[in-house]
């Protein structure tokens, strides 16, 4: 078969708003990745690739060929050689007795969304909490950040009524800066639920007031601030730290 030159081929113009459009990617129950790497992680975790754009065959796999000049305009990545996939939507439920959960409040940068995902499964998070107005976690630069996490790590999303039925009874400490917080290497040992907030604005009033305390990380003095995926990284270790 003649590999896909045009831009305007139904299929590339199908990859090119998948890639765009989170609604698009909503309504056909499909996200894009890019990458032989991410591809091979979607078919290690047993995820359901419907269809790859490549620049050659790949065995086994439902490729269709086309041109660089077109693997370019539908590739999220500059310059990259693909292969470019779509991956059905499978979100995977969380288990019951949830242990240790990492919550995220209006965290709008994809690449954070992204990193807190690689890093709940690094640290065996059962359940990460999307609360608000988060990144969508299929945006192509939230799937690459995760590594693969995606095809693995089970998600929620919800808004802040939603988000005690998610947590199924966990008690849930705030990431704050607040006077008097628990110093994070005195988390309780067992099971809770961390929530971290946007990146400028931190936790909204309305979900601190869900908790059961403030934590806070221990800086040196004159730092204002650590990113969001880092302070949630830095939370779940000690979440976790005496289980790993």
């Amino acid at each position: 078969m003649e590999p896909i030159r045009s831009r305007q081929n139904e299929l590339v113009k199908r990859f090119i708003a998948l890639g765009a459009d989170a609604k698009a990617r909503q309504e056909a129950g499909e996200y894009i990745g890019a990458g032989r790497t991410l591809l091979d992680e979607a078919l290690a975790a047993g995820a359901e690739v419907t269809c790859v754009l490549a620049a050659e065959d790949i065995p086994g796999l439902p490729v269709r060929t086309v041109t660089p000049e077109v693997l370019r305009a539908v590739s999220p990545l500059q310059n990259s050689p693909g292969p470019v996939f779509t991956v059905r939507m499978r979100p995977i439920p969380p288990a019951r007795g949830l242990r240790r959960v990492i919550v995220l409040e209006n965290v709008q940068d994809p690449g954070n969304v992204g990193t807190v995902l690689r890093t709940a499964a690094a640290f065996g998070m059962d359940l990460t909490v999307l609360c608000g107005s988060c990144a969508d976690p299929y945006n192509p630069k939230t799937v690459r950040a995760s590594m693969g996490a995606i095809f693995r790590q089970s998600v929620v999303r919800t808004e802040l009524d939603g988000l005690d039925e998610a947590l199924q009874g966990l008690p849930l400490y705030g990431a704050a800066l607040a006077p008097g917080g628990l110093d994070a290497r005195s988390l309780p040992a067992g099971p809770l639920a961390v929530a971290v907030g946007n990146e400028g604005k931190g936790l909204t009033a309305e979900l601190l007031a869900k908790c059961q305390g403030t934590v806070r990380i221990p800086m040196r003095p004159g730092t204002e601030s650590l990113n969001a995926a880092v302070a949630a990284a830095v939370l779940m270790w000690e979440m976790e730290r005496d289980h790993l």
